[in-house]
């Protein structure tokens, strides 16, 4: 399991970022942090793998926090979770390796994108430890761009099955629009995890497009549509 530590002064977001963390088993929360103060001097002798950061928070902002992890080598990854949306604080995140960036509010499929996104480029890098380097896995594991789609017909991943694969794409193709999960989940007779994994191999593989809906009344969501 990956190790994650949330900072974040906001109590109901805390408990919100944790539901979403502990929703999926390859994360574990060790630690939750209000202040950066306690929060820096915990992650000098705890490392853990990602870290679930805010920018606003009392007497020491994120940015300020994540200056000194870096100073004091704390190379873990680092998700920001922020209604900071200008451009000189994003991109000094950034500069300093952040692995993504949501702006509140957001919705639970882009929280896991961003945790999905996470496991890709480790599980990339760490099935190439052995040796070196193609551009395409190098591409996998910094930017999360996949390689292209044969045009020759190939299996799916292991635990994928092309038939299913097959009837999420055909629904999408017979019902134009953009569709989250859910929807997706109760016209094919799938679990909305299931449904989950599978459209982003689609995404990934370029077989579907995906974009934010911001019109829900709510928190945006993500959407799916056919490529045309």
């Amino acid at each position: 399991m990956y190790r994650t530590v949330i900072v974040e002064d906001d109590p109901v977001i805390t408990l919100l970022n944790r539901r979403y963390i502990e929703k999926d088993e390859r994360f574990c929360v060790v630690q939750t942090f209000s202040a950066a103060h306690p929060a820096l001097f915990w992650l000098r002798s705890n490392p853990v793998d990602l870290i679930i950061l805010d920018v606003y928070m009392p007497q020491m902002n994120g940015l300020e926090l994540l200056r000194m992890l870096r100073a004091e080598g704390v190379d873990s990854d680092v998700i920001m979770v922020t209604s900071a949306n200008d451009a000189e604080t994003i991109e000094a995140l950034m500069r300093l390796g952040v692995t993504d960036y949501l702006i509140k509010p957001f919705g639970l499929e882009r929280f896991q994108l961003a945790l999905d996104t996470f496991c890709n480029r480790k599980n990339a890098i760490h099935d190439s430890a052995q040796g070196a380097f193609t551009q395409n896995k190098l591409d996998r594991a910094l930017l999360h761009i996949s390689a292209p789609v044969p045009q020759t017909k190939s299996a799916p991943p292991k635990g994928l099955q092309a038939k299913t694969l097959e009837r999420i794409k055909l629904y999408l193709q017979q019902n134009p629009g953009g569709h989250t999960c859910d929807d997706i989940a109760g016209h094919v007779d799938l679990s909305v995890v299931t449904v989950r994994r599978y459209v982003n191999y689609l995404v990934e593989q370029s077989i579907i497009s995906s974009d934010m809906d911001y019109n829900t009344g709510g928190r945006p969501c993500i959407v799916y549509h056919a490529e045309n």
